[in-house]
């Protein structure tokens, strides 16, 4: 599936930047290229700079890290459940006491990067072994209508979206 193919009513407006900050891609192949591509971009960014903090309350480098890899996991979990047609809604979370009850500045980057190869491995075996029709299958999460396979596509753009967010505020 395409990213230009996923219908706007399949994901809240909250996300349409990230979906449509993807352009056209496939979203097994994305999950995979963007995967490297994360894990290349953070290997190549100044040590002196994972601590760093563009302002004040602001996360640091490791912080997003790890805020990229809970987010992740809950988007696996919200895809596993709906697509085995589990219609229970599912419940938002705050970002900031996530981030707040890690020890994210206390890792090491390679130690967070493994992690998140490590997730999204997982997910891309979830996303390959779903049928067009479980991808299709559409719950709610966050009180707004998702379908399995926007969600692959929203895990993608929030990636991509704190790479950018790193090379405007960070680097």
């Amino acid at each position: 599936m395409m990213s230009t193919q996923l219908p706007t009513n399949e994901y809240a407006p909250f996300y349409a930047p990230y979906v449509n900050a993807l352009g056209e891609v496939n979203l097994i192949e994305e999950l995979e290229i963007s995967l490297h591509d994360f894990i290349r971009f953070v290997q190549n960014i100044p040590m002196d700079k994972f601590d760093y903090r563009y302002a004040e309350g602001k996360w640091d480098i490791k912080e997003i890290i790890q805020h990229v890899i809970d987010t992740e996991r809950i988007f696996a979990y919200r895809a596993l459940r709906i697509s085995r047609n589990d219609q229970t809604p599912l419940p938002g979370f705050d970002e900031n006491d996530y981030v707040n009850n890690t020890q994210a500045t206390n890792r090491s980057i390679q130690d967070l990067l493994t992690e998140f190869s490590a997730v999204r491995h997982s997910n891309l075996f979830l996303f390959k072994s779903l049928s067009e029709e479980q991808l299709k299958r559409i719950g709610t999460a966050s009180n707004a209508a998702v379908s399995v396979r926007a969600i692959g596509f929203i895990m993608i753009g929030h990636q991509k979206h704190h790479q950018k967010v790193f090379q405007e505020r960070y680097l």
